[in-house]
């Protein structure tokens, strides 16, 4: 079972410690500096308390600039590392490579302008030096597919655009449909699983409830079985105050340029409201399911009694709801039933049918096997019919 990890220190600590040190340099320098001006400058020089005068007003000095200097430097690590954690592995590869490749030219170039005099060579090589650089990191991080197409390689799951990183929500693990997913092709790139989501699976598969348990058990199973396959990288996400986590599942999509990755029909309306991509299995599932017709034959398994006196309910293996008439009585056993009538609802399809041995799925069969100019039905199974289509 996949555990929870003890949680790292929180990015605000990071970002303070980080402050603190840049005000230690500079409450050092400034320290220094006032010694240097204490001794040198002021009269007279020998004096020890102007030299600690000095180094007082030095430090005082450097605490406040260093403060400043260091909010607006992790200001700066914040949006440099919000960009690459934006950004695929593959172009940040590239760039790279392209700003060693801009360095390079560089410095080809400037052996020649050394022969120039100093005034005239030191610009125009420190312009090279920043530009050409720069110039083939973004050339590199735009032309990546390009670059490791020319070397033979292509990137796994490079998540090379919106469609191709994906924020998995905790129904999506528990459903199990994702797995088959990916494995068959039609999701892949970058998934991002969020701390929270392994945090929910690990307090379902917990819960003392069974059948929450069993749930619970099979996501973090789908999540293993996920990190272990080779065409998806599976990236655990620490998200800053997540709160509730549908929020941060629909924010993290957002920042990331990704879509999120639900089995939960509100999740799925809370993502379209804020215009993030959303895909849903039971969405696709329907899209794919197979349409069923009157008189079509279903084998089923008969779990529990209906709404109404008599009914029987069932399920086929991608979750649509059988009813069958008339079979209460072969509740825990499979049944062969005959398509009667199919609803679809906001939530999936039903699909109403007969036991295929009874009088009203032997008619819905024969009728549906009779050709289109057969002549109409006795008036007294016409009455019948119309009373199974009021009960429908």
């Amino acid at each position: 079972m996949v555990r929870v990890s003890d949680a790292p220190q929180s990015p605000k600590a990071t970002r303070g410690r980080l402050v603190e040190f840049v005000r230690f340099i500079f409450v050092t320098l400034f320290a220094l500096g006032g010694y240097e001006i204490a001794s040198k400058v002021w009269v007279p020089k020998d004096d020890p308390w102007r030299s600690a005068l000095g180094i007082v007003l030095g430090a005082l000095l450097g605490y406040v600039v260093g403060g400043i200097f260091g909010r607006q430097t992790a200001q700066a690590v914040d949006a440099v590392e919000h960009e690459f954690r934006r950004a695929p592995a593959a172009e940040i590869a590239a760039g790279v490579v392209g700003l060693i490749v801009g360095l390079v030219i560089a410095l080809l170039l400037s052996i020649p302008l050394f022969r120039l005099p100093s005034a005239a060579a030191w610009p125009v090589i420190a312009f090279l030096y920043l530009t050409l650089p720069y110039i083939g990191y973004r050339v590199g991080r735009g032309k990546h597919a390009e670059m490791f197409s020319l070397v033979g390689l292509k990137p796994r799951a490079a998540g090379m655009g919106r469609a191709e990183v994906n924020v998995v929500d905790t129904s999506a693990f528990i459903d199990g449909r994702i797995l088959d997913l990916v494995q068959t092709g039609f999701l892949g790139g970058v998934l991002l699983v969020p701390r929270g989501v392994l945090g929910e699976l690990q307090r379902i598969a917990d819960s003392s409830d069974g059948n929450r348990r069993a749930r619970g058990r099979r996501g973090l199973d789908i999540l293993a079985q996920l990190q272990r396959d080779p065409t998806v990288d599976v990236i655990l996400v620490e998200e800053e105050a997540m709160g509730d986590v549908d929020a941060g599942l629909v924010r993290l999509a957002r920042d990331r340029g990704g879509a999120v990755v639900t089995a939960d029909s509100n999740l799925v309306k809370v993502a379209q409201a804020l215009s993030v991509p959303v895909r849903s299995i039971h969405a696709l599932a329907a899209a794919f399911r197979v349409p069923f017709l009157p008189g079509e034959s279903l084998h089923v398994r008969l779990t529990r009694p209906g709404r109404d006196h008599g009914q029987a309910v069932g399920y086929l293996e991608d979750g649509t709801m059988v009813v069958v008439e008339d079979a209460a009585d072969r509740i825990g056993s499979e049944a062969d039933v005959t398509v009667t009538n199919v609803l679809q609802t906001s939530t999936g399809r039903m699909v109403f049918a007969a036991l295929a041995t009874s009088e009203i799925g032997i008619e819905v069969a024969r009728k549906a096997a009779a050709p289109d100019d057969a002549p109409p039905a006795p008036p007294e199974e016409a009455a019948e019919a119309a009373r199974t289509a009021r009960r429908r």
